[in-house]
């Protein structure tokens, strides 16, 4: 069942990518290098706002896929349930990276980008289910995730920061 509910993460990032590389036509006008410094710059206010020194509130869709759907068709539920997780539209999104990648997509205006992070954003989704599975003590694999979810959330966010950053300097 992990592996259809994977399919469906794959599914959703992917449209997700697309339809952020195709809306990055708009910004395809804007100089690169302006494009790469507001880049860093959402990196930056993203690791700022994951490490507290900032407020700001991102939009998302608070609330969850329901449960019902597994309940209806198990197969066809776990696909529904991973494409709209996978989606990043229809369920919390907490962090301040996934929004980071999403501009840094539409500033990049790159087909390969788009379907990169896509693809990274729904196996970052798998991940958890599967090590959570894999580790035989869910409920004590949860307490650690939550334990180290603010040094995952900056520690992430700095490496994005760093690499657009190194790519503004040098692109």
């Amino acid at each position: 069942m992990l592996g259809i509910f994977t399919a469906g993460l794959l599914l959703g990032g992917a449209l997700s990518a697309s339809a952020l590389w195709l809306a990055s036509g708009l910004v395809a006008p804007l100089p690169g290098s302006g494009r790469a410094f507001a880049a860093v710059a959402v990196a930056l206010t993203g690791v700022a706002r994951d490490a507290g020194l900032v407020r700001l509130r991102l939009p998302q869709n608070a609330r969850q896929v329901p449960q019902d759907v597994l309940q209806r068709d198990l197969v066809r539920g776990a696909l529904q349930f991973g494409f709209e997780l996978g989606t990043g539209v229809r369920t919390y999104v907490s962090a301040s990276l996934p929004y980071v990648v999403a501009v840094g997509v539409l500033l990049a205006n790159d087909a390969g980008a788009a379907l990169l992070a896509g693809v990274g954003f729904a196996l970052g989704r798998a991940a958890t289910p599967a090590l959570r599975l894999a580790s035989g003590a869910g409920e004590e694999w949860d307490d650690r995730l939550l334990d180290r979810l603010p040094l995952l959330a900056i520690g992430g966010g700095t490496v994005v920061a760093g690499a657009l950053t190194a790519l503004a300097l040098h692109g």
